[in-house]
């Protein structure tokens, strides 16, 4: 891969996290303190991830495998995102707001596998050249958060009382048309399944790979997938309207703290990996689960503001230990035929029903723990999601049997 090419895909990437980092985490301070909507229109707001994420695979294996090159539908996708941000930016009110939101994750979710394809297609070795690649994701949502924070100040309570954070979705849109521009230009990934092959719709979902449940160890494991979830969506939607409504200062700038450590975590995963193996390496993303939530319902925005940035900071550890892992584990359970159909079952499970589910019992709880208009009982609402982590964590440790996994780097 040569110089101009590594350029153009590490600026896809950082373009592609960029805008989901620049409008998802401060959306739930957005909604109820501009649109004035309640914890469960919050969820529904959120849970359009989750139906990008069911959707997705049918627009990919249905369009983009047999029809368009990759990058082209990137292009369109991207470009359909920006109009559909724009009308999120001047919608009124929940009713206007959400067929928008829900349009535009129905146009984004598939982006994520897209931008994967076009730099897969372009490396001969992804396995060196990919990480490289992907981290200029990370630093966009980290750059995203830290542009509202300290260049605009639209999250300050100045800001978010004055609706400021509307900019953030005129932001994204321009960032969204950028990048829709931009991917006509990027090196051509064609179609990799013949217009006139027959393809399934067992195939799109893979669920040719419902027969790795077969094995008890990969079962407690795909449930054990699923329920963590619930508490998993607990910390998307709330955590930045949490840190705005306990007054701490620049929240989506303190979020990015959750990505950074999440670079570091996945540098040291291999060695962790290697070490303590797989069910011990889950266990620990587990804890960290249960953990995080009991620093963020006892901690404040004053002495106590450091167990907050913990528990942020824990947000590497939750995510590579648990769902990276995960993927490792999935990869070298399902063997050549069923790698990529595995995969997708795994996605479909966890940021489809898992995160729908979870969505739901976070806005429902969120709402039954309502103390006065734009104020919760935190404490209580994230006691939840800390009891709930732990249960998995038990039921995995008792029912889960450990197995040697290689890990290749």
């Amino acid at each position: 891969m040569n110089k101009t090419t590594q350029f153009q895909l590490s600026l896809m990437m950082f373009l592609e996290f960029f805008i989901w980092g620049g409008w998802f985490v401060t959306m739930g301070i957005y909604l109820p303190n501009t649109l004035n909507t309640s914890g469960g229109e919050i969820a529904m707001a959120y849970s359009t991830q989750s139906w990008g994420a069911i959707i997705a695979p049918f627009v990919i294996g249905l369009i983009a495998d047999r029809f368009f090159n990759a990058e082209r539908i990137l292009g369109i996708l991207h470009l359909i995102g920006a109009v559909l941000m724009y009308q999120m930016a001047n919608a009124t009110d929940f009713g206007v707001f959400y067929p928008y939101v829900l349009g535009y994750m129905i146009a984004y979710m598939p982006t994520l596998a897209l931008v994967n394809s076009v730099s897969f297609n372009q490396m001969k070795d992804p396995a060196k050249e990919f990480s490289f690649v992907r981290v200029f994701g990370t630093i966009g949502w980290i750059v995203a958060g830290l542009v509202i924070s300290y260049a605009f100040h639209w999250d300050s309570e100045e800001g978010v009382a004055n609706g400021m954070l509307k900019n953030t979705f005129l932001m994204t849109a321009i960032a969204s048309a950028v990048l829709g521009v931009f991917s006509f230009t990027l090196p051509k990934t064609p179609p990799k399944i013949g217009k006139d092959q027959k393809i399934s719709i067992s195939d799109i979902l893979g669920l040719e790979a419902l027969k790795l449940l077969k094995d008890r160890n990969f079962l407690f494991f795909f449930l054990a997938s699923i329920l963590i979830c619930i508490p998993l969506a607990f910390y998307y939607q709330h955590a930045g309207q949490f840190l705005g409504e306990a007054g701490v200062s620049n929240p989506a700038a303190k979020m990015t703290i959750g990505q950074v450590s999440e670079v570091v975590f996945m540098l040291l995963l291999p060695f962790f990996f290697k070490k303590f193996g797989f069910k011990k390496t889950l266990l620990v993303g587990m804890i960290a689960w249960t953990l995080r939530y009991l620093l963020f319902a006892y901690g404040n925005s004053g002495e106590l503001a450091f167990m907050l940035i913990i528990g942020i900071a824990l947000h590497g550890i939750c995510y590579d230990f648990f769902f990276v892992s995960g993927q490792i584990y999935t990869d070298s359970k399902a063997g050549e035929k069923f790698k990529s159909a595995a995969q997708g079952l795994i996605t479909l499970a966890t940021y489809g029903l898992g995160m729908l589910i979870g969505f739901y019992v976070a806005g429902k709880i969120t709402d039954a723990n309502v103390i006065t208009e734009g104020q919760h009982n935190w404490n209580s609402i994230w006691i939840f999601p800390a009891i709930f982590a732990a249960i998995v964590m038990v039921l995995f440790a008792i029912f889960f049997k450990n197995e040697k996994i290689e890990y290749k780097e």
